[in-house]
C-alpha cells in the first residue's frame, strides 16, 4: 500500500488498496503492474494534490457553496454551476509543491531529457468500483508533451470532476460530492494500431462461458464514443475456440499526428480486414480470464497493440450484472415470427421495449422525449442521460458494446440496441416499434394480436408474478456487498447462499498473512461490515451465509497466499471445506468472529458448512461453532451443504449431529455422482444435473430431511437453468430453492405452477 502522503506515485507503488489515494483507475492499473500484466507504465497525481490545489485556492468552500441548493434535474441550472466551478479550477495556480513532484515524476517517465507523449487521464475514488458504472464523466486527454501543458491537462481533469453529467450522476447514485476526490493517472501514451475492450463474461446475456472483443483501427477513445461499430469476437472459455466474429466496416479511425489527436480516413483495403489476428484474439482472451481470477469478478477491459505488443490499458468491474424487470420484459413470450424487422444492429442490453420512436438530434432535444418512448439517436452522450431513464428502448446508429448507450442502458435495465448504422434514417419520428435488445433487431410495431396497450398490459401482468405467493420459499444466491439493497428489494424469502470467497477476496490480505501480521481485528471489521450489508436489507429475511470454500489455488492468489498454500493436483477434491475449519480453525474463528459481531444487532445471520466428509467433520466443526457462543441465541440457523455422495447417502448421521438445514450444491454433487470434472470443457457434456442419478440424490436428501423435520433447500445453479428441474424439485417437496438473480421471477412462476399442478393432481 501507497505512503498517503504522497503527492505522486508510479504505478510499481500501487496496489488495488489505494483507491482513496489514487482513484479506482489508478489502483487498478498499479494492482495490474504488480500481478505482471503488460502495462504502458506511469504514476498517479494523488488525491492529497488536488487535496492542496483545493485548499492553497480555497475552492472547497467556493464549490460548495456553488452546490448548495442546486436542483440537479434542472439542465440550465446544472450547466451554469458546472461552468462556474470548472473556470475557478482553470483559472488558478497548480501550488508549488505539486508541481515540483509532477515534473520530477514526469521527467523520470520520459528518461532524462527527453519529453513523452502521455495520457493523461482522470481516475476519481468513486469510479471504476463495483456497482456503478461512470462511463464518460471525466476527462481523458492524449498525446500530451513538455511541463507546462501537462499541468494545464491535470487542471482539466481535476475540473472535468464537475461536469454537469458528472454531478448530475453523482447525485443519482447517492455519492456524496464531500466524498469523492481525484487523482490524475500520467501514463505513456500507446500509438494504437489496433486497440478495443473486452469483457471476460458476456455483458448482454451473462454467459460466463463467454469472453467478449472487440476492436477498432486507431486509438480507442472512438470505441468508448461508440461513434464506429468495432468487430466483435466471442470466444469459449477454457478451449479457447473462436465461437464467432463480426467483421465491421470501419470508416474513419484516430490516429496521432505530431501532438495532435486526429480523425483519419481507414484505408480501403482494410476496410473489411479483421482487425487482430486469431492468435491475438485468443491472447487477449487469456488475459482477460486471468483478470477475472486476480479480482475474483468479471472484468471490463481496455486494451491496445502497439508494435505487434498487446497492452492492458485499464479494468474494472462488470457494473451490469443480473436482468432487472424492464429487461426480462416480454422476451420469452413474445412471438417475433409475425413481426417485420425494420433494422438490425449490435444487441447491447437485453429485454423487449415497445413504444414510440423518438428521434433526437442532440441532447438539447431530449425534453420531447416522454416516458415509455422508443429513444432513437445517432449515438447517446453522458448529456442523454435524463432521457435514456426515460426511454422504453434505445436504439442508436453507432457503438458497440462499450459506447455510452449500451453501458448505461445495462446499467438501468433499458433494453438497447446500438451499430445500426441508419435508425435514424429508416425510423419514422412517431412510428411504433418493437426493440429485442437481446437479439438486436427493431421491428414494426408489436405483434398483430398485441398492441401497445396489450403489450402494456401484458408487461403489467408480467411485473405482478413478483408478488404471487408460493409455499416453496424462493431464496436468491450473492456474493456482492453492492448489489445487497437493490436484490433485497425483489420479491424473494432471503439469501439462501451468500459466497464468503468475494468478501474475502476484497480484504486483501490471505487470512493466514493477516494473523501473521496481526491484522485480525481488520479482516474481522471488514467481513463484518460487508455481512451486515446483507443483513440490514433482507431483514428481517434470513441470510445464510456458506463459510468460506476458497480451494487451495484461489487462496494462493491472495496477497500474501503462496506463503500458506499447499499446491495440489486437484484441488476442487483437496484441502477445502470443514476439513480446513479442523485442521485450521484460527481462520474459521475469524469468520466466526465477524459473524457474532454482525449478530449483536442483526439476528437474521446463519452459517452454511461446505464441503462435509463425515458426520464426525461436522462434529468437531460445530464444536468450534459452539466455543464462539452463536449457538446461546435460539435465532442461529447451522446448516450444512450436501454436496457429496457421502452426505446423501448417510444424510441421517449428520442430522443427529445437530443441524438446521441443509442446502443442495448440484454442482460439485453432479460432478462427484458422475465422475465428471466440471472445470474441464473436454467432458463438459457428460455433465448433467438433470441424470437419474442426480435426481435420485436430490428426492432421496429432500425426503430425508422433511422425515426429520430439517429445513432442505439447493443453491446450485441448476434450479437457475432447468425449469423442469424446478418441477421436480417441488414434487420432491424441497422446503425452498436459492437462485440466481436474473432468475428469480422466472424461477417463482415455474414454482407457483407446479403448486398449482400438485393441487388440481390432489383434488
Amino acid at each position: 500500500m501507497a505512503s498517503k502522503d504522497k503527492l505522486t506515485i508510479f504505478f510499481n507503488e500501487i496496489d488495488k488498496h489505494d483507491i482513496s489515494q489514487v482513484g479506482g483507475k489508478g489502483a487498478n492499473l498499479g494492482e495490474m503492474t504488480k500481478a505482471g500484466f503488460p502495462v504502458p507504465f506511469g504514476f498517479a497525481v494523488t488525491v492529497a494534490s488536488y487535496d492542496i490545489f483545493l485548499e492553497e485556492n480555497n475552492l472547497r468552500s467556493e464549490i460548495r457553496d456553488i452546490l448548495k441548493g442546486l436542483d440537479r434535474n434542472n439542465a440550465e441550472d446544472l450547466m451554469r454551476a458546472s461552468q462556474r466551478i470548472e473556470r475557478r479550477i482553470l483559472n488558478r495556480k497548480v501550488p508549488e509543491s505539486v508541481a515540483f513532484d509532477v515534473i520530477k515524476s514526469y521527467i523520470k517517465l520520459s528518461g532524462g531529457f527527453k519529453k513523452a507523449l502521455v495520457a493523461v487521464r482522470s481516475s476519481a475514488t468513486a469510479e471504476d468500483l463495483p456497482g456503478a458504472s461512470f462511463a464518460g464523466q471525466q476527462a481523458t486527454l492524449l498525446n500530451i508533451k513538455g511541463e507546462a501543458s501537462l499541468l494545464e491537462a491535470i487542471k482539466e481533469c481535476w475540473a472535468s470532476l464537475f461536469t454537469a453529467r458528472a454531478i448530475f450522476y453523482r447525485g443519482e447514485n447517492k455519492i456524496s460530492e464531500d466524498k469523492v476526490g481525484i487523482s490524475v493517472i500520467i501514463q505513456k501514451m500507446i500509438q494504437s494500431e489496433v486497440s478495443g475492450v473486452m469483457f471476460s463474461i458476456d455483458p448482454v446475456t451473462n454467459d460466463k462461458e463467454r469472453i467478449i472483443i472487440e476492436s477498432v483501427w486507431g486509438l480507442g477513445e472512438l470505441i468508448v464514443q461508440g461513434s464506429v461499430l468495432p468487430d466483435s469476437y466471442a470466444v469459449q472459455k477454457g478451449t479457447y475456440s473462436i465461437l464467432s466474429k463480426l467483421i465491421s466496416d470501419q470508416n474513419v479511425q484516430l490516429i496521432r499526428k505530431g501532438q495532435k489527436t486526429l480523425e483519419q480516413k481507414v484505408p480501403k483495403s482494410w476496410l473489411d480486414r479483421q482487425k487482430i489476428t486469431n492468435e491475438e484474439i485468443i491472447a487477449l482472451a487469456k488475459l482477460a480470464q486471468k483478470l477475472q481470477e486476480h479480482y475474483y469478478f468479471p472484468q471490463d477491459i481496455e486494451w491496445a497493440k502497439e508494435k505487434n505488443k498487446l497492452y492492458i490499458v485499464q479494468t474494472r468491474p462488470i457494473t451490469t450484472m443480473g436482468m432487472t424487470k424492464k429487461q426480462i420484459g416480454l422476451a420469452d413470450d413474445t412471438d417475433k415470427g409475425t413481426l417485420v424487422p425494420l433494422i438490425k444492429g449490435a444487441p447491447a442490453s437485453p429485454g423487449i421495449g415497445i413504444g414510440r420512436v423518438r428521434i433526437l438530434k442532440s441532447p438539447k432535444e431530449i425534453g420531447k422525449l416522454k416516458e415509455g418512448d422508443v429513444l432513437v439517436a445517432e449515438m447517446t452522450s453522458p448529456d442523454y442521460v435524463p432521457a435514456m431513464k426515460r426511454a422504453e428502448a434505445i436504439v442508436t446508429d453507432k457503438g458497440g458494446l462499450t459506447s455510452h448507450a449500451a453501458i448505461v442502458s445495462r446499467e438501468l435495465g433499458v433494453p438497447c440496441v446500438v451499430g445500426t448504422k441508419d435508425a435514424t434514417k429508416k425510423l419514422k419520428e412517431g412510428q411504433v416499434v418493437m426493440v429485442d435488445g437481446g437479439k438486436g433487431v427493431v421491428y414494426e410495431g408489436a405483434k398483430k394480436e398485441m398492441d401497445k396497450t396489450e403489450a402494456a398490459a401484458a408487461k403489467k401482468e408480467f411485473s405482478s408474478k413478483k408478488h404471487i405467493k408460493t409455499a416453496t420459499k424462493l431464496y436468491v444466491n450473492l456474493a456482492e456487498p453492492e448489489r445487497a439493497r437493490e436484490i433485497a428489494k425483489e420479491y424473494v424469502d432471503g439469501v439462501g447462499l451468500l459466497r464468503a470467497e468475494f468478501m474475502i477476496a476484497n480484504i486483501g490480505i490471505h487470512p493466514k498473512e493477516a494473523i501473521r501480521q496481526k491484522k485480525q481485528e481488520m479482516f474481522i471489521n471488514k467481513l463484518s461490515e460487508d455481512l451486515s450489508k446483507f443483513c440490514r436489507a433482507f431483514e428481517p429475511r434470513g441470510v445464510i451465509y456458506r463459510a468460506t470454500d476458497f480451494k487451495t489455488n484461489e487462496y494462493r492468489s491472495l496477497p500474501g497466499g503462496e506463503a500458506w498454500e499447499p499446491e495440489e493436483a486437484n484441488p476442487l477434491m483437496g484441502y477445502r471445506g470443514a476439513f480446513r475449519y479442523i485442521s485450521s480453525p484460527d481462520v474459521f474463528n475469524l469468520e466466526l468472529a465477524a459473524i457474532k459481531k454482525v449478530r449483536e444487532k442483526y439476528k437474521n445471520l446463519g452459517i452454511m458448512i461446505p464441503y462435509v466428509r463425515s458426520a464426525e467433520e461436522l462434529r468437531k466443526v460445530r464444536r468450534i461453532v459452539a466455543a464462539e457462543g452463536l449457538f446461546e441465541s435460539a435465532s442461529f440457523k447451522f446448516w450444512m451443504m450436501v454436496e457429496l455422495p457421502v452426505n446423501v447417502i448417510k444424510l441421517e448421521e449428520f442430522i443427529k449431529v445437530g443441524i438446521d438445514g441443509v442446502s443442495i450444491g448440484s454442482n460439485d454433487l453432479t460432478m462427484l455422482l458422475l465422475g465428471t470434472d466440471r472445470d474441464n470443457s473436454e467432458v463438459a457434456e457428460a455433465f448433467d444435473e438433470r441424470s437419474s442419478v442426480v435426481k435420485w440424490a436430490l428426492k432421496r436428501t429432500i425426503r430425508i430431511c422433511k422425515k426429520h423435520g430439517v429445513t432442505s433447500s439447493i443453491c446450485g445453479q441448476a434450479p437457475s437453468t432447468y425449469d423442469g428441474l424446478v418441477r421436480d424439485l417441488v414434487r420432491y417437496g424441497v422446503t425452498s430453492i436459492s437462485v440466481n438473480p436474473d432468475a428469480i421471477y422466472r424461477v417463482r412462476q415455474v414454482i407457483s405452477d407446479a403448486e398449482a399442478e400438485i393441487v388440481r393432481i390432489k383434488r
